[in-house]
């Protein structure tokens, strides 16, 4: 969790099932809701297992003018716990929330816009589409999903946006082309997408090659999964004399954080790179999640992200950069 959440208690409100495996959540707080701009998120906290750890849900802006936080939860089954628990919640049920953050804030300044959203990737692009259409600054924005049902967002989206709404179903055969979509671009347009890592890597490589500037593209990822589903795995720390079971519900940093072991942490989301540990050994393949290191350093398989990358099971013997004794183990 970031050292700047400041939890309250809050009430779910209402939820409603947007599709078979998306459910808004509406939040109210005693005091009310909090501004926030464009690409904000809300702390969460969740219990997965024996552990309370906070997670990040983009807040919605679904053009209502109430006092309200809503955000959009994908439940995954064979991830961390966190959707699963939220989806557990009712009307009614109390959930402690944190003030809204934004680390990947909507700048106002560009003559044009590209949005990019890889199914659930949507949520953070939602304000920004709104807020760029009231300010009736030039904007495209395309909307990748595998199957119809999961544009949950299509309809508000189309009824802002008209037909500078581009929507593609990889099921229908309606596939992203991202190089076609960065040309079609202006040459001094900002792209902002939120989508899992391969979108990201793709999107960044094709960016690039484009020969665009590196400050023109912004992106968050929700680094879900990877190429292989969780398994449980070993991880050793020869410097502390410790060997943690990590189950396939928990990830890295939170053994390691649930174990009193220093690991610094920032994002949560395998793009800031601060919680990278050394891989002094490793007999199973590197699921490398994060979209910090590159492409090098994956291969390598020296370095990772313990926020969201793992073993594909086995045993991993990794060293951190913290060189003191480990603290006493979270209760």
């Amino acid at each position: 969790m970031s050292s700047r959440d400041l939890w309250h208690g809050a009430r779910i409100e209402r939820t409603e099932a947007l599709c078979a495996d998306i459910r808004l959540f509406e939040i109210a707080l005693p005091a009310g809701a909090e501004p926030w701009r464009p690409g904000a998120h809300l702390g969460v906290r969740v219990r997965c297992g024996d552990v309370t750890e906070g997670r990040h849900y983009s807040l919605l802006d679904l053009g209502r003018a109430n006092d309200r936080y809503r955000i959009a939860v994908k439940r995954i089954d064979d991830g961390l716990g966190g959707s699963r628990y939220l989806w557990s919640l009712a009307a009614g049920d109390s959930v402690e929330i944190s003030q809204p953050q934004n680390d990947f804030e909507l700048g106002l300044d560009a003559p044009s816009y590209l949005l990019l959203a890889g199914g659930i990737g949507v949520t953070p692009l939602l304000s920004m589409a709104h807020a760029l259409v009231r300010r009736n600054v030039p904007v495209a924005f395309h909307y990748a999903v595998r199957s119809r049902e999961e544009a949950v967002f299509v309809a508000l989206l189309r009824s802002w946006l008209g037909d500078r709404l581009h929507l593609h179903v990889s099921a229908e055969g309606s596939r992203l082309d991202v190089e076609g979509m960065i040309r079609a671009c202006r040459q001094d347009a900002e792209l902002y997408v939120c989508g899992p890592v391969g979108m990201l890597a793709a999107t960044r490589t094709a960016w690039q090659a484009a020969g665009r500037s590196v400050d023109h593209l912004r992106f968050e990822s929700f680094a879900s999964g990877g190429r292989a589903a969780n398994r449980p795995f070993t991880a050793a720390l020869p410097r502390y004399g410790l060997e943690l079971a990590v189950s396939a519900q928990q990830s890295l940093l939170s053994a390691l954080e649930t174990a009193g072991v220093e690991v610094l942490s920032g994002c949560r989301r395998g793009e800031c790179g601060l919680c990278a540990v050394d891989v002094l050994d490793c007999d199973a393949p590197l699921d490398h999640r994060d979209v910090f290191l590159g492409d090098a350093e994956k291969a390598a398989g020296s370095r990772l992200c313990t926020c969201v990358s793992r073993p594909v099971g086995g045993r991993i013997v990794i060293d951190t950069d913290y060189r003191g004794q480990p603290a006493a183990p979270a209760a």
